[in-house]
C-alpha cells in the first residue's frame, strides 16, 4: 500500500519540479496532458532537475567565454586590408627574434659584432660595412678598420657603449676586443636586455594594433555597426596571437640565456 502511495506521489512532483525549472526547449503555447516524461538515463525526478540546471550552467558559461573571429579579408578589402596588418604585425616578431639572435647570443664568434651601429659623420653604418672583423682567439675578436680609418673612433665608441660589456682597445687603424667572460651577472643582465626587447616588441605591436583600428573607425560611415565591430576584434585578437608570441620567444630565450 505504502510502495502505491509512493509511486502516485512522484508522477505528481516531477512535472511540478519540472516546471519550476523553465527550460526554452519545453516552452509551448499548448499544453498536453500526458504522462510524465524524465530526462537523462535515470527515471528519479532530481535527476531529471539536475541534469537541467547543469544544461543551463553550462550555457551561462558559454557565454560569458568571447568567441572567435575569423573574417574572410577579401569581404572587407575596401575597409582594411588584414593581410598587410598581419605582415605588419609578424614583421615585429620577425625584428625581436633578430635582436635576439645578434644581440644576445652567449657564443662567441665574429658574427656577434655585426649588429653594432657606427655613427659616422656620413650617417649610421653597421660595423661590418666599415671594418675587417675577425676572430683572433677564443678570447679575442679583431676588428681592421684601414678601409675606413677615419671611422675608427666611432666605432670604438659604439663598441664600448654597445650592451655587450666590451672594452675595446686601438691601435692604429686595429681595434682589439676582448671578449668578456660569461658570468652570472652578465647572464642576469642579458636576460633583463631580452625583456626590455620584449617590452619594446609589444609597444610597436600596439602601435600597428591602434593605426590598424583607427583605419577601421574611419570606414563607419558606409558600413554596418556590426562590420565594423567584427573587424575591431579581429584586429585585436591578431595582435593577441601576436603578443603570446612575444612571450613564447622571451620565455625560450632567457631560459637559454640562464643556463
Amino acid at each position: 500500500m505504502a510502495l502505491n502511495h509512493l509511486s502516485l506521489l512522484r508522477h505528481l512532483l516531477c512535472p511540478s519540479l519540472v516546471r519550476h525549472v523553465r527550460s526554452p526547449v519545453l516552452v509551448s503555447s499548448r499544453v498536453i496532458v500526458g504522462p510524465p516524461v524524465y530526462l537523462g538515463t535515470s527515471h528519479h525526478p532530481a535527476a531529471a532537475c539536475a541534469r537541467l540546471y547543469a544544461t543551463k550552467k553550462a550555457k551561462a558559461k558559454a557565454k560569458g567565454q568571447s568567441a572567435k573571429v575569423n573574417i574572410n579579408s577579401a569581404l572587407v578589402q575596401d575597409i582594411i586590408s588584414l593581410d598587410e596588418v598581419k605582415d605588419d604585425m609578424t614583421t615585429v616578431l620577425n625584428a625581436l627574434k633578430d635582436d635576439f639572435t645578434r644581440s644576445l647570443s652567449i657564443r662567441t664568434s665574429p658574427g656577434v659584432l655585426d649588429h653594432i651601429v657606427v655613427t659616422t659623420q656620413d650617417g649610421k653604418f653597421p660595423l661590418n660595412q666599415l671594418g675587417q672583423i675577425a676572430m683572433k682567439s677564443p678570447q679575442l675578436i679583431m676588428v681592421n678598420m684601414s678601409s675606413f680609418p677615419e671611422a675608427t673612433a666611432a666605432a670604438t665608441r659604439a663598441l664600448r657603449e654597445s650592451s655587450m660589456n666590451l672594452n675595446p682597445e686601438v691601435d692604429g687603424t686595429i681595434i682589439k676586443v676582448p671578449v668578456p667572460k660569461v658570468t652570472r651577472e652578465h647572464r642576469e643582465n642579458l636576460a633583463k636586455l631580452a625583456k626590455q626587447f620584449s617590452n619594446k616588441a609589444k609597444d610597436s605591436l600596439r602601435r600597428v594594433r591602434s593605426n590598424a583600428v583607427t583605419q577601421v573607425k574611419k570606414a563607419k560611415e558606409g558600413h554596418s555597426e556590426d562590420t565594423i565591430r567584427l573587424l575591431e576584434k579581429q584586429i585585436q585578437q591578431m595582435a593577441d596571437n601576436l603578443a603570446a608570441d612575444i612571450d613564447k620567444q622571451l620565455t625560450v630565450k632567457t631560459k637559454e640565456l640562464l643556463g
